[in-house]
């Protein structure tokens, strides 16, 4: 089978994430452990014991989504034997794309883990809290078109975009409060149902332009490696290639892009299930969010998530 990874982004994050790992493995303990010391914070028993309003923080719930992640990836790697090079591509949702970015060797796990903490105060210094707003379009009528169609409502009275392609019958649209709520009227008499998001920010919208700006000015000082494994990524929903000293810039570019872009998954993911030859989708993390996607997406292909320490033994069983 060929293998692509998959690390999940915000939304995935819960009170107890990760616990069982850590409790199993010695190597997890450790990936923690370098977490918080680079943060200069116990995040990890933040993550063990909450609360959760503090956990769900976008400054906290970044870089705690991807210590699971890697936590997961150095157990596979230290316990089972099984290194991340056995995939074939990795990717990741929003915030996932810098876990699958770490996965692969670009940046050190501390090197991601300041990155993230200071992606999510940067989001959310962008836009006053309860400025902007972000919806889910859900739906057997929810597709691409009816999404842009809403969000150009929406555009009549303020910013309102498509920030996440997840899958058809689930879009999320993006931006100021009151076009939001325009757009959600529009999506409904269109056929879809809408959701609001309890979000603290419009992730993935020009009003994330602030935003972007830092994270432009900090990623062209931090140090990276190549890569050990290609990356699809999320703006361009293809894989990232050619020479290193163009790509490394070229990386750094399409994480300031995807700050205010669109997250282009379902594409991605069609990418790797067609022409990328992707039969084998492992979602590697916290909850399974991108599981459910990966067998809407691409049915023929298997799907399965690794949460538990009994999901990496059984997975590193079947090589």
């Amino acid at each position: 089978m060929t293998l692509a990874l998959l690390f999940p982004g915000q939304g995935s994050q819960s009170v107890g994430m990760g616990v069982a790992l850590a409790d199993a493995f010695a190597s997890a303990r450790e990936v923690y452990a370098e977490v918080d010391e680079a943060l200069g914070q116990k995040l990890s028993v933040l993550m063990r014991e909450g609360p959760e309003d503090q956990l769900t923080l976008t400054e906290n719930a970044q870089p705690a989504l991807m210590a699971v992640s890697l936590a997961a990836v150095r157990v596979l790697k230290v316990e089972f034997g099984v290194d991340v090079t056995r995939a074939a591509f990795v990717a990741g949702h929003s915030l996932g794309e810098y876990s699958a970015l770490c996965a692969a060797g670009y940046f050190s796990l501390s090197t991601t883990a300041g990155l993230l903490q200071l992606r999510g105060q940067a989001m959310q210094r962008a836009v006053p809290v309860g400025m902007g707003a972000m919806a889910s379009l859900i739906g057997p009528k929810t597709d691409l078109a009816l999404a842009e169609a809403a969000a150009a409502a929406g555009s009549e009275v303020g910013v309102c975009v498509v920030a996440n392609d997840n899958n058809a019958g689930n879009i999320v649209i993006s931006g100021d409060k009151a076009a939001v709520d325009r757009a959600i009227e529009k999506a409904k008499e269109l056929g879809a149902r809408a959701i609001p998001l309890n979000v603290s920010a419009p992730f993935h919208s020009p009003l994330m332009e602030p935003a972007a700006a830092e994270m432009d000015a900090v990623l062209a000082e931090v140090s990276v490696e190549p890569l050990r494994v290609p990356l699809v990524a999320n703006v361009t929903a293809r894989p990232v290639s050619g020479d290193w000293n163009e790509l490394k810039w070229d990386i750094r570019r399409l994480l300031v892009e995807q700050v205010t872009g669109r997250v282009r998954w379902r594409e991605s993911m069609e990418w790797m299930a067609g022409e990328g030859g992707i039969t084998r989708f492992v979602e590697i993390g916290s909850g399974k969010v991108l599981t459910g996607m990966a067998k809407r997406i691409a049915p023929d292909a298997e799907s399965l998530a690794l949460n538990t320490p009994e999901d990496l033994e059984t997975f590193a069983k079947s090589f």
